[in-house]
């Protein structure tokens, strides 16, 4: 005898497997490597640091 299914929590069963499908292709694409955020988040720190050396503390805006 056949096993019966419940077609209704197939097709959501179906549609949440796709878009978990689609998700982990879209983070693959466009997401970054743990590498590469360590290495932006490195730039980005040099970068503050080098332009927080170059101000200077007897400018006012006034």
């Amino acid at each position: 005898m056949a096993k019966l299914i419940n077609l209704n929590r197939a097709r959501k069963q179906r549609a949440r497997d796709d878009k978990r499908d689609k998700s982990a292709e879209n983070a693959v694409d466009h997401g970054l490597s743990k590498a590469e955020k360590r290495l932006m988040a490195t730039r980005n720190t040099r970068a503050q640091k080098m332009l927080d050396q170059h101000k200077h503390e007897d400018d006012h805006d006034a």
